[in-house]
């Protein structure tokens, strides 16, 4: 089981530039014109769209979901999101390069804020192997609580703790990005940039994490449902908040052959919409390289 990916809103799309400086890569791009039934584009009507970014495939690494929605000009971040850390010194020299803004935090260690204020912390060391994306941190107001809650519900196993900070770093996997919970004085505030995290399951243990969510009387957004797409794989999801409002979703495994696609040279027009059409697949790339 991984963290598949996060929700972002951007007020702009073209401004998604930013995560080519992280030396992340499209992987999948949709132009929409009705809701989602996953919630994932918020409360707002419509027309909008999603671009997915990410270093690898979504089977594998962590990617960025970003949306974007045409009739709303602004979002109001809260404190729900405190931060992304990745490592890589290539996006670090892309940043200093470019002349995107980088605040020195610690050795090593810059902050760089994304178009809306989201913010990622640049370790400036080579970029691993694997997953670069080291966790995504969240805010939480009960820090107990929500150990309680991931562990039961999601798998997630406690790495380590840090009470002097008041934070719990949590795994699933030593290689796959990893989930730190900031207790936080007051309120978690979602914003109206709220975004949602999600978590890939093997299909068939949905029903049952349903089932546990609604005996714990967890509050469910969306219950178990499927999701089409033409050409793609049918995903199923299942969608519910925790004590402090995170949106959680579960989805069932991928198919990366299906679903993950690499846009080799993406292209925006002049209103910032990006216009190229999803390229090979990146697994057959691989097979033709052999």
């Amino acid at each position: 089981m991984i963290i598949p990916h996060r929700v972002f809103f951007l007020k702009v799309l073209f401004l998604c530039c930013f995560f080519y400086v992280l030396c992340m890569t499209i992987l999948r791009h949709k132009e929409l014109q009705e809701g989602c039934k996953a919630t994932c584009k918020g409360p707002y009507d419509g027309k909008w769209s999603k671009t997915t970014f990410g270093f690898g495939p979504e089977d594998d690494d962590f990617v960025a979901e970003l949306i974007y929605n045409y009739r709303v000009g602004e979002y109001r971040l809260g404190n729900n999101f405190l931060g992304l850390p990745l490592e890589s010194s290539q996006a670090v020299s892309n940043a200093k390069l470019l002349g995107w803004p980088l605040t020195g935090v610690g050795k090593g260690l810059y902050l760089a804020e994304a178009p809306g204020g989201y913010r990622f912390y640049l370790v400036d060391k080579e970029q691993p192997p694997n997953d670069p994306v080291q966790k995504v941190c969240l805010a939480v107001s009960d820090l107990h609580k929500s150990i309680h809650c991931c562990s039961s519900l999601l798998g997630t196993k406690v790495k380590e703790g840090n009470e002097e900070k008041k934070t719990v770093l949590m795994l699933f996997a030593e290689t796959q990005c990893k989930l730190e919970l900031h207790n936080i004085v007051g309120t978690v505030d979602h914003g109206t940039a709220f975004g949602q995290i999600a978590f890939s399951f093997p299909c068939e243990q949905l029903t049952d994490l349903e089932a546990l969510m609604m005996k714990g009387n967890h509050k469910t957004l969306t219950l178990l449902v499927s999701l089409d797409s033409p050409g793609k794989a049918t995903v199923q999801v299942v969608i519910w908040t925790d004590s402090d409002a995170h949106e959680i979703s579960l989805l069932s495994y991928w198919d990366p052959n299906v679903l993950t696609r690499i846009v080799k040279q993406g292209t925006f027009d002049k209103w910032g919409h990006f216009t190229s059409a999803p390229k090979e697949n990146m697994y057959t790339q691989k097979q033709k390289g052999k």
